[in-house]
């Protein structure tokens, strides 16, 4: 069955659809030996030969799902310039290829997904999926009940407001604790939310995405997503799966 090149760019784990169809505009893709730069050429996966940057695509033989506690001190990519730690550093026994979906700053710590199934990442990080992202946060003053109301509303950031938020005051303090609620994840998304009212984050963890919860993991630790977890995200992403996964 032929799909659109971008589809199986993704689909293959290589990188989002989006930034796949880049890819194929800069050409990149090749199918069966010859350069690619329309958006809408299909092609069949395992059938035709498709290689990205010379490399030929292979389905994978398996989708992988993991669930990461990711430390402070840590940068959500595959590699760093700067020689700091990254997340693929702390998956020592995995042997596939797996990728992030989404990022957590590094200053940020908590629950992210990695794995090598792009249509189920790109379906996580996208807005128009409601998919809630939970964290408790601690930060440098309260918010007044107006600044709390303003914050839930959305808030500007670089010219454009965010999506309505969940908050909620977990402990009153001089310092308190916060819990917040997005279905986006723009970059430092809460920490500039929080700065827009003159208040500084101090801590940021991330405990719950969807239904799934940090739980036991410690700073470092990862699992495996079980089937049944797999499969309740696809049926609220809206994404196929087989019933025996």
């Amino acid at each position: 069955m032929q799909e659109r090149l971008q589809k199986i760019i993704s689909s293959a784990g290589v990188t989002s659809r989006r930034k796949a169809e880049q890819l194929i505009v800069d050409g990149r893709v090749t199918v069966n030996g010859q350069i690619v730069t329309e958006l809408g050429t299909k092609a069949e996966f395992g059938v035709d030969h498709i290689k990205v940057d010379g490399k030929l695509l292979r389905p994978p033989q398996e989708f992988h799902y993991i669930a990461l506690n990711k430390p402070v001190g840590c940068v959500t990519t595959m590699s760093d310039p700067e020689g700091r730690t990254t997340i693929v550093d702390l998956l020592k026994g995995v042997k596939t290829r797996v990728y992030p979906v989404g990022r957590l700053d590094y200053a940020s710590e908590g629950l992210i997904l990695l794995t090598n199934d792009g249509e189920f990442a790109k379906a996580v990080m996208a807005a128009k999926s409601e998919l809630v992202k939970t964290y408790v946060v601690k930060v440098t003053a309260s918010l007044s009940a107006d600044q709390e109301e303003q914050f839930r509303r959305g808030v500007y950031i670089h010219g454009k407001k965010t999506a309505p938020a969940g908050l909620k005051k977990l402990k009153h303090a001089i310092n308190p604790w916060y819990e917040v609620q997005l279905i986006e994840g723009r970059q430092n998304q809460i920490r500039l939310m929080f700065n827009s009212f003159g208040v500084l984050v101090e801590k940021l963890k991330r405990v719950r995405i969807g239904f799934l919860e940090l739980g036991s993991l410690r700073p470092r630790e990862y699992r495996s997503l079980t089937p049944k977890e797999v499969a309740k995200f696809c049926r609220i992403l809206k994404l196929k799966v087989a019933e025996d996964e």
